[in-house]
């Protein structure tokens, strides 16, 4: 199993901090580092910022938004983060939600499985250089009737195949991940349902295209905070779990609460979205339950990290994203470093 990191959004106050971050990961092996994107920084200007001053670990999009871009604009970047990185780019694609797709970017949230394969389709077909041309339902190139033509793109990728990801909490688009995408971004994970959340969907995509699991990226990000105190660490997250489960998205669509629900959590996930949605946010991250913080971090010493890796290893994940949380640019390195500690003691690394 391998590891990488994720910095999050740019622009949250620890910028300078995010760099280091990423360097110190480079130095210690790690495989990949993420960045994100919402309404605020966008993730490849923050890739090629982290790109410019690494050496061998890859820069991956987790996730440039479908909504963001035309399909033909996300191979351009696509071939021009591979070439300039040297071959380190990897793409993650996601719909984001209606409410950001809708509010920020005046497309409208409908269909978003039809959408995502038609927009993958096309990526792949201008990153290969072949000549673009496409007849689908949400997208024509080139238009009828007009003086466009089919074009190829003129940047050479580092690489023949840029690796892609999609970002899949709902069952039916992690099934069209497993079929359509090279590996899947997930959030909230837990060892002890993964199977049962995520992986047999995207097994079944894969079955669905005529192939296995081998090669697939199952890519979970978890935050990791290291100390004794548990209960402590698990706190931490409380607000971060209540925005998720409770305020992102609308009350009838919120993927992560519908992903706690069917963690087990109808009641509790329930609870945190009235609360959180009332405006009652100190309320929601009380109401997170211990539990459901703990399955979906890695919290406490090394050693129980370690064993926790385990767990996910044995749930099918591939490459295990890390968030190292701290209060200071030391805290986060010594978070950093204790991942890679963690791993070598699992036996995994």
């Amino acid at each position: 199993m391998r590891l990488g990191i994720n910095l999050g959004y740019w622009g949250a106050g620890m910028d300078g901090d995010n760099l280091a971050v990423a360097q110190e990961a480079d130095q210690l092996g790690y495989d990949v580092c993420w960045a994100a994107e919402a309404y605020g920084s966008d993730a490849p200007t923050v890739l090629t910022w982290v790109a410019a001053q690494t050496e061998s670990i890859d820069v991956g999009s987790a996730i440039m938004q479908i909504p963001a871009r035309q399909p033909a604009m996300t191979a351009m970047t696509a071939a021009t983060l591979d070439s300039l990185s040297g071959g380190r780019f990897r793409l993650g694609l996601g719909v984001s939600g209606p409410q950001v797709s809708e509010g920020w970017y005046g497309v409208k949230f409908d269909k978003p499985l039809a959408r995502t394969r038609e927009y993958v389709e096309i990526v792949r077909r201008a990153m290969s250089r072949e000549r673009l041309s496409y007849e689908g339902e949400h997208w024509t190139l080139p238009l009828p009737d007009g003086p466009g033509k089919p074009i190829k793109l003129t940047v050479h990728p580092q690489r023949e195949h840029i690796p892609l990801y999609i970002a899949a909490i709902g069952p039916k688009n992690l099934e069209q991940t497993g079929e359509i995408a090279d590996g899947a971004l997930l959030i909230f994970p837990s060892a002890e349902h993964l199977e049962d959340t995520a992986v047999k969907y995207l097994r079944a995509g894969r079955e669905k295209a005529g192939k296995t699991m081998e090669g697939f990226d199952v890519c979970p990000t978890l935050p990791l905070a290291v100390g004794d105190d548990i209960n402590g660490l698990a706190d931490m997250f409380r607000p971060y779990t209540a925005l998720y489960v409770g305020g992102m998205g609308s009350r009838k669509q919120n993927f992560y609460n519908q992903l706690a629900q069917r963690m087990g959590y109808e009641k509790e996930a329930a609870e945190i979205q009235d609360k959180y949605l009332s405006g009652d946010k100190n309320g929601a991250a009380a109401a997170v339950p211990h539990q459901l913080i703990d399955q979906t971090t890695l919290l406490g010493p090394v050693e129980r990290i370690a064993e926790r890796m385990q767990a996910y290893a044995a749930a099918g994940v591939t490459t295990l994203t890390l968030a190292p949380a701290g209060f200071t640019l030391d805290e986060r390195l010594a978070a950093l470093r204790a991942g890679t500690d963690a791993l070598e003691l699992s036996g995994l690394g």
